[in-house]
């Protein structure tokens, strides 16, 4: 099993706490015949609507030496995800979470912003 990031655990009891229900730790996904694990699947129900929504969470900590090359490395995670959603549940949202501080710290700069826009990315 891969190493967890250290937001996975509050980030999972926050979830559980705003009412969704953890449907998969990890989020296992298959793309071409390959094996990947998004960290966590989640559903809520809304009552008014009465239909779920489904997401699936990506958490990263960005604690690596070089901050572009995690940042690279997530892009391209996450379009294998987005790819392998598509096929399997294409109702499912992908998000990236990050804590406060690395939002803070990296996600307001330039290269950060437009990554995220580009990529569309949910975070």
């Amino acid at each position: 099993m891969s190493r967890r990031d250290n937001l996975h655990y509050p980030l999972r009891r926050t979830l559980e706490k705003d009412g969704w229900i953890i449907t998969d730790d990890p989020l296992i996904l298959i793309l071409e015949k390959t094996l990947l694990k998004a960290d966590l699947g989640a559903e809520k129900i809304f009552t008014a609507e009465k239909s779920g929504r489904k997401i699936a969470v990506e958490i990263k900590d960005f604690d690596s030496f070089s901050i572009i090359s995690e940042l690279e490395k997530t892009m391209g995670q996450l379009q294998l995800y987005q790819w392998a959603l598509e096929a399997q549940e294409p109702e499912r949202e992908l998000f990236l979470t990050v804590s406060r501080d690395v939002y803070v710290k990296h996600f307001q700069k330039p290269i950060f912003q437009l990554a995220v826009q580009r990529n569309k990315i949910n975070l």
